[in-house]
């Protein structure tokens, strides 16, 4: 996809008047489906069995993000806090102390209400860390997602915080950013996990790189300092140029099975996730719910040429 027409989809998750527009749509909903496993806790938690079944894990995220509102961020503490609960009843949230959880969930701090006004990141804080709290109970891992580069510090201190009482605790950093190989440096000590994607934001060239060679380059870089370091990669990438060198990363790294994993998308590559799992190695799927689906679904359009021709060919009934 070119840079103009991935910028001119990623304005489009910004917004309101094409959300209005598209989410109204009966067509978009069907679409929808392949990238969202449903909008209640039920219907999700169908969804990561199956996944579970077939020898992947799951990192769950309720999906919302950029609440200015303290009623709103209540609201998403208390979907997580009931997920949580509900994914604490499963078989696989027993495992042996140190071990890879094969249940997560991914929370976004603005939806937690880190751009609210004034106290903004001490409330986005005490909220995640009441999410950490349920998980640590349940057997459960948590990490934290990127967002816009505007976050970036906010959200990296707030990890750093909660990890001094949750070693465990995940953290995503995106290739993208021209920061993001100093940061893995600074994050990739004993016990870190860390999610390195590419990015899905339309950052400007200031603060990121904008083209494609550069990016790739970026993200190989910093899988090595993880690799190199002493934390938990989490390699998450569907480019299979990508998959390929991050192989021989690991094993030059002398990595065991058990001291990284690959993550992809739901309903993106799924053949691919299954053929990494029979192999042997770790997969986790990003498994997304709830209704407000616009601002990820209008970004993995933006992700790959393959992904907007599907919506638009959706669109026209073809």
């Amino acid at each position: 996809m070119s840079a103009l027409l991935r910028s001119t989809v990623l304005a489009a998750a910004r917004s309101p008047r094409l959300e209005r527009a598209i989410t109204r749509l009966p067509v978009s909903r069907a679409v929808v489906a392949r990238f969202v496993a449903g909008t209640s806790t039920t219907q999700v938690l169908r969804a990561c069995e199956s996944l579970l079944r077939s020898q992947c894990f799951v990192s769950i995220d309720y999906l919302g993000e950029d609440t200015t509102d303290p009623a709103g961020a209540d609201a998403t503490v208390a979907q997580y806090l009931a997920l949580i609960a509900a994914l604490g009843a499963l078989p696989q949230a027993e495992v042996a102390a140190g071990a890879v959880r094969p249940l997560e969930v991914s929370v976004k701090l603005s939806a937690l209400g880190q751009a609210m006004p004034g106290a903004g990141h001490a409330i986005a804080r005490e909220h995640a860390r009441q999410i950490c709290a349920a998980a640590e109970a349940a057997g459960i891992w948590v990490t934290v997602d990127a967002e816009d580069h505007t976050t970036t510090d906010s959200t990296l201190s707030i990890v750093r915080e909660l990890r001094a009482d949750y070693p465990w605790l995940g953290a995503v950093l995106q290739a993208y950013l021209r920061r993001t190989e100093d940061d893995c440096r600074a994050m990739a000590g004993p016990g870190s996990r860390i999610r390195l994607c590419k990015g899905a934001y339309d950052e400007p060239e200031s603060v990121a790189f904008r083209d494609k060679a550069e990016v790739d380059a970026s993200y190989l870089r910093c899988l090595g300092v993880l690799t190199a370091g002493a934390g938990y990669p989490m390699i998450a990438s569907h480019d299979p140029a990508v998959i390929a060198a991050a192989g021989v990363g690991v094993q030059a790294a002398q990595r065991k099975t058990e001291e990284y994993e690959y993550q992809m998308l739901y309903g993106i590559r799924a053949d691919e996730q299954r053929r990494l799992a029979v192999a042997g190695n770790h997969v986790r799927v990003y498994v997304p719910f709830g209704d407000q689906w616009y601002g990820y679904f209008v970004r993995r359009l933006a992700e790959r040429p393959a992904n907007l021709g599907f919506f638009l060919r959706a669109l026209v009934g073809n």
